[in-house]
């Protein structure tokens, strides 16, 4: 065996777990990403999925992306930068730069390599990025890509913030860079108070806006919009895999910008473009985000009930203020039991263990959409009550 085989031979959580009959990932989905799925021919209540707007089995979405993929085939066969760029892709572009209130816009084939082949390129050597220390990995791996100086600050804390800021050189570029809703805990960054530092210390902001949206703002439009503060926010990024029902990303700013990250972002100019299907498919989204606000207005009430219910229940579910609600575990081994068996009980929710948190807030993360019904929701509360109380978990 080779040094290479040996050291990763002795990688044994996936092992250790599938012994004991609890191994919570790559589980098999036999139909389309709905509020109900199929799980070897069983029905399966679907709280795991980031499909917030519930669009993804949606027939106009699927159509779209049937008509597109007739029209210009199955893909593009090249870079956005030379052979790769459709008429579609650059009216997408145009319309989510509206949508999100900002000069241009540029897509991404995900929205991963949105943020780290953008975030790289907006500050550099004796400039300084500045990190809410539970951003999505996308956000680390894109400043581990730059030679900016890393600054990190503790979760939602601001006076943490202004003293990283504190530090930074005042002619230099500061730029922070924050989810507006934070993927596990499903809190939402304190946006006006960043932006009040912003005006203080001369800083720029970048704000993820994956998991805000189609939930937040009017029609959608995001947690930036929610707060009033669109037109403090210099970049604002995307995906297309949540709400909009697809695959790939964007980011919108100034049209300077917009032009640099154009011709300098390595995984935008050195990535094989978006597929028509995929692209297509966000645009009927967006189309049904500001025609259908009732499908929103759903979203928030079922969100408000099953927050309501979670906590009358006596689960521990923290500051989440979206559909995103963890239910806190605080034990790997019993964040993968209690998975099990809610699963088993026809419910799939998703487990949440180091990296994607600290070692003591392990969770499940119970995601809405706005598909659901109370029906469903109430039948969930009360096989996961069931479910901790097994384990010893609730009360």
């Amino acid at each position: 065996m080779g040094l290479l085989q040996e050291k990763f031979s002795k990688f044994r959580l996936p092992q250790m777990y599938m012994e004991r009959g609890v191994y919570p990932y790559f589980r098999e989905i036999d139909s389309a990403q709905d509020t109900e799925v199929m799980m070897s021919g069983k029905k399966v209540l679907m709280f795991g999925s980031n499909s917030y707007m519930g669009l993804t089995h949606d027939q106009r979405i699927i159509d779209a992306a049937i008509a597109a993929t007739r029209k210009y085939g199955t893909g593009c066969a090249g870079s956005r930068l030379l052979n790769g760029t459709l008429d579609i892709h650059v009216q997408l572009e145009k319309e989510l730069a509206e949508f999100v209130g900002k000069d241009e816009a540029l897509c991404f084939s995900t929205g991963f390599t949105v943020n780290e082949g953008v975030i790289p390129q907006l500050a550099g050597r004796g400039d300084y990025i500045i990190c809410d220390d539970r951003d999505h990995a996308s956000i680390v791996d894109g400043r581990r890509l730059s030679f900016a100086t890393q600054l990190k600050y503790k979760h939602n804390d601001m006076e943490a913030l202004e003293k990283e800021l504190q530090k930074c050189e005042p002619d230099a570029i500061k730029l922070i860079v924050v989810d507006s809703v934070f993927s596990m805990e499903g809190d939402l960054a304190n946006l006006p108070e960043i932006v009040r530092l912003k005006k203080k210390y001369n800083a720029s902001i970048y704000v993820d806006e994956a998991h805000g949206l189609g939930v937040f703002g009017k029609e959608g439009r995001g947690v930036c919009d929610h707060f009033g503060v669109t037109d403090d926010i210099d970049l604002i990024m995307g995906t297309f895999s949540k709400s909009l029902a697809s695959i790939g990303g964007f980011v919108a700013g100034d049209k300077d910008v917009i032009n640099w990250l154009r011709h300098n972002a390595r995984s935008y100019i050195f990535q094989a473009s978006n597929t028509p299907a995929a692209t297509a498919a966000a645009r009927e989204a967006i189309r049904i985000f500001k025609t259908e606000p009732e499908r929103q207005k759903h979203l928030w009430e079922i969100t408000n009930y099953a927050l309501k219910s979670f906590r009358d229940a006596g689960f521990e579910i923290g500051d989440t203020e979206s559909p995103i609600i963890p239910l806190y575990v605080r034990d790997t081994d019993k964040t993968f039991e209690v998975t099990k068996l809610a699963f088993d009980e026809g419910v799939f929710i998703n487990p949440v263990i180091p990296p994607a948190c600290a070692p003591q807030d392990t969770l499940v993360r119970f995601a809405l959409m706005a598909t659901h019904t109370k029906e469903q929701v109430d039948f969930a509360i009360e096989k996961l009550i069931k479910c901790f109380k097994q384990l010893d978990l609730l009360k």
